[in-house]
């Protein structure tokens, strides 16, 4: 569905991989241009983001939050907007829509939202025709955040501590993390549970969960996943799978379906490690700190609006 709109809120973040001054110019002129009122947010510190997300809940706010960034500013803008109810019970329809535009690297939420159509393109189409869409998202329940693509454990969230070691840039950083990381990887021992259901035990290699279809924006690892279902979506890699063949596997989802691979859906998903040691656990690419062998997620349905093109174009 589509509605009038009178204000807009773009928040840029001039840390993200690509971005220009030119680019957050450029959004900010068509939106006025089409006699929106814009304010323009440039980024300057961790939080910034989510803050003026957050502060777009007012009454008053604008109908269209812009986040221009990379997949991390998404989260931020998201989880801002997503505002202090993290309950499981719908709350989109009273919140700016979120409309993401590709500065980063990754760009895997952009991907979700409006596959490979030029970012102009999506502007465009945000301006002259906007179509809102209610997409889901996950809760940590250990502290309560909101995940925007997704989480994991083993080697997809090791990746990103290896990563803070690589001088790479852009989406090869991940890659090169990935690669290095699976040649030292041990398999922890862990437990999958979907709607209070035991789907995996034993040896495994990762467990991811949304979500997005696309980690990383290379690796489409939920290739099932459907953003407004009401439903997350999770899988598993056990060790019957060669980890040397996982990295080109997972670019189109074809670890699906192999021996060793678990995929499974539900309103919530448990993920443990079954020997006592903390469990390596990201969301959204941030590794979380505090320890812990067992983590849930909770499916948030509809919890957040987004500008998206119509279904079928």
């Amino acid at each position: 569905m589509s509605a009038p709109f009178a204000s807009v809120l773009v928040i840029a973040n001039p840390a993200s991989g690509t971005y220009l001054p030119e680019t957050a110019e450029t959004v900010r002129r068509r939106f006025a241009d089409a006699g929106r009122a814009v304010t323009l947010v440039v980024t300057e510190q961790a939080g910034h983001a989510r803050k003026s997300a957050a502060e777009a809940l007012a009454h008053d706010g604008p109908g269209i939050v812009v986040a221009l960034g990379g997949d991390g500013t998404a989260h931020d803008v998201a989880a801002g907007l997503a505002g202090a109810d993290t309950s499981a019970s719908p709350h989109a329809a009273r919140t700016p829509a979120l409309l993401t535009l590709p500065t980063g690297t990754g760009n895997s939420f952009y991907r979700e939202i409006w596959a490979d159509r030029p970012w102009r393109d999506a502007l465009e189409l945000a301006v002259t025709a906007p179509h809102f869409r209610a997409i889901d998202l996950a809760r940590v329940a250990e502290n309560g955040a909101s995940a925007l693509l997704g989480a994991s454990t083993g080697v997809v969230a090791q990746s990103l501590i290896t990563a803070r070691d690589i001088t790479d840039a852009g989406r090869e950083r991940y890659e090169k993390a990935v690669a290095t990381s699976l040649r030292t990887f041990t398999p922890y021992p862990g437990r999958v549970l979907v709607d209070g259901e035991v789907v995996q035990e034993g040896p495994t290699v990762f467990a991811n969960v949304g979500g997005g279809r696309h980690r990383g924006g290379r690796f489409e690892l939920l290739p099932h996943s459907v953003l407004d279902d009401g439903l997350l979506d999770v899988c598993v890699v056990g060790t019957a799978l060669p980890l040397r063949e996982l990295p080109a596997l997972s670019r189109d989802g074809g670890h699906v379906g192999r021996e060793g691979v678990v995929y499974a859906r539900g309103r919530s998903v448990v993920v443990e490690r079954t020997d006592g040691h903390p469990l390596v656990f990201e969301y959204d690419g941030d590794v979380l700190d505090t320890p812990g062998e067992r983590f849930t997620l909770d499916v948030m349905p509809g919890a957040l609006r987004v500008v998206a093109p119509l279904p079928g174009r």
